[in-house]
């Protein structure tokens, strides 16, 4: 295939030498862009590790509190599918630039919020309108250079998407120390500003077609706002409410269904369609949405359990949380440009299949989890998933858009990462299932080991008694703190169980490389595929 079916004519000179140089100007442009999406990623976990000073400042409950994320995560995954179109009837410098000013602007409203409803609806808004800068990064790194410069901007754009939610506790938990929850969001401000002059004074790739607005498909809005809200709600709310046993969730899964039937069929008989869902007829686009929703599986999946199992179990705070998974932030960083060089020469499967690998091992390193797992017993295991995320990820990602024509990368970009927010979503949900379900589990049979037959549990017993003899009833004190031994061991044998889980999984995963079509390493970057 020749290099000029992966960008237009007036972006490349399909005979030009690999050493073209992209223009500088391009490039400043372009990073500029991504620090936008890295803006836009980050948002999502730098709240998550600082919910509890939130919840106080506003006076919210738990289950109120919880929305701060939902509604943002809600928002965000009905967004990214609409950016392929809008980005084609408003250009990626006019939508980037609306996109970066609407965040900004409702991170200014969210920081000054003095109520929990108004920072729903803040928090609703940005995610809404901070969700166009993600997709918009993607296709324009996969249309606006020429082929034999992938290696470079897809370590990048890959680099961010993983970097961004790996560091996000990290952030979170210094900011929210350092000064005040409010700040999560100020920090925003005065880039987004920046963010939003720079892409308007530089961004030229593109010509907007304002005709198409005039076509939009407000149905289709509706009935893919209705299918993929509601799937986001049903797997962020399940797990905790029993799923279809509560009323709510049940109610949800119900319009998720109806709707998702509405919206497959609006988008496959109407003129415009909202999304382009044919993309997936092309076999490497389409199995790089299934290793794109696996990833993120993965992505979210940890990033979530080890800051839970730190807070939980090791009684860590926020801000050492943040200094212990900033290794896998650092090794992503390292491993990115070695990742850039490797698709130079190395099939992509291959590399995408070592990732899923390093990763599976990271994992089953951690399913020997004890109580007194450290800074130390985890560096290994992070540094693992660190390396297998790069890997796993970049080549997806170029095997996925950089080898489709480029008038379809712009909606194909939408989708692809949306699967992978989705698979954040799920990942979530059956990680939160396992760890409850293997908890109890683990608590029950404990429980039938702790008897008076069992020496070392009556050794335990007494020891506690005479140590708390003369502090209240020491031995109902004494059976409290058995109590809270054996809960602590189940919680830790359930995470040794969910991580066991990921290991099969993602092992499994790296089977699937063999779906996807030979593309030749010089397709990612060496200038004499054609």
């Amino acid at each position: 295939m020749a290099d000029a079916t992966t960008a237009p004519p007036s972006m490349m000179n399909p005979a030009a030498p690999a050493s073209e140089r992209i223009p500088p100007r391009r490039l400043f442009a372009f990073l500029i862009m991504v620090f936008g999406m890295f803006m836009s990623i980050l948002d999502i976990q730098i709240v998550s590790a600082s919910l509890s000073e939130i919840q106080a400042g506003l006076s919210a409950s738990s289950s109120e509190v919880s929305w701060v994320q939902t509604s943002y995560l809600i928002a965000e995954v009905i967004a990214i599918p609409l950016s392929g179109f809008l980005s084609r009837a408003l250009g990626t410098r006019l939508l980037f630039a609306i996109s970066a000013s609407g965040f900004t602007i409702a991170s200014f409203f969210c920081g000054f919020a003095s109520s929990i409803e108004q920072m729903i609806l803040w928090r609703a808004i940005q995610g809404f309108l901070g969700a166009g800068m993600i997709p918009t990064v993607f296709a324009s790194a996969y249309t606006v250079f020429p082929r034999e410069k992938f290696y470079i901007v897809g370590p990048i754009i890959g680099l961010v998407a993983t970097l961004a939610p790996t560091i996000g506790p990290t952030v979170g938990g210094f900011i929210t120390d350092m000064m005040s929850w409010h700040w999560l969001f100020f920090i925003n401000i005065v880039p987004g500003i920046g963010i939003t002059i720079g892409v308007l004074a530089l961004v030229d790739f593109d010509k907007p077609n304002f005709a198409l607005l005039d076509h939009f498909d407000w149905w289709g809005l509706l009935f893919m706002a209705g299918f993929l809200g509601s799937l986001e709600y049903v797997l962020e709310e399940g797990p905790q409410y029993e799923w279809l046993q509560d009323t709510s969730v049940a109610t949800c899964a119900a319009v998720g269904t109806v709707s998702a039937i509405a919206f497959f069929w609006r988008v496959l008989t109407v003129r415009e369609p909202i999304v382009d869902i044919r993309t997936f007829s092309d076999r490497n686009f389409g199995v790089g949405c299934l290793l794109s929703f696996c990833i993120g599986v993965g992505l979210y999946g940890l990033t979530y359990m080890y800051p839970r199992y730190l807070a939980e179990v090791r009684g860590y705070s926020a801000l050492m949380i943040g200094e212990t998974m900033f290794v896998s932030g650092i090794t992503m960083f390292l491993t990115a440009p070695i990742v850039g060089r490797l698709m130079l020469k190395v099939d992509l499967r291959y590399i995408i299949a070592a990732g899923l690998c390093i990763f599976a091992l990271g994992s089953y390193q951690m399913t020997w989890i004890t109580r007194d797992y450290d800074f130390y017993e985890l560096l290994v295991p992070q540094i693992l998933r660190g390396i297998g995320m790069m890997f796993a990820m970049v080549p997806t990602n170029t095997i996925a858009l950089g080898t489709l024509a480029p008038e379809r990368v712009k909606n194909a970009s939408g989708l692809f990462n949306l699967t992978r927010n989705l698979g954040g979503a799920l990942g979530l949900a059956v990680i939160n299932q396992v760890l409850n379900e293997r908890t109890d589990l683990h608590i029950v049979r404990l429980q039938e080991r702790v008897h008076w037959g069992n020496a070392t549990a009556t050794e335990t017993l007494n020891m506690f008694t005479q140590r708390l003899q003369g502090m209240g009833d020491a031995a109902v004190m004494a059976m409290k703190q058995l109590s809270q031994i054996v809960h602590r061991q189940a919680v830790v044998m359930g995470y040794g169980d969910a991580f066991f889980m990921l290991t099969i999984f993602y092992f499994g995963l790296s089977l699937l490389v063999m779906l996807l079509k030979k593309t030749p390493a010089a397709a990612a970057g060496g200038g004499g595929g054609h």
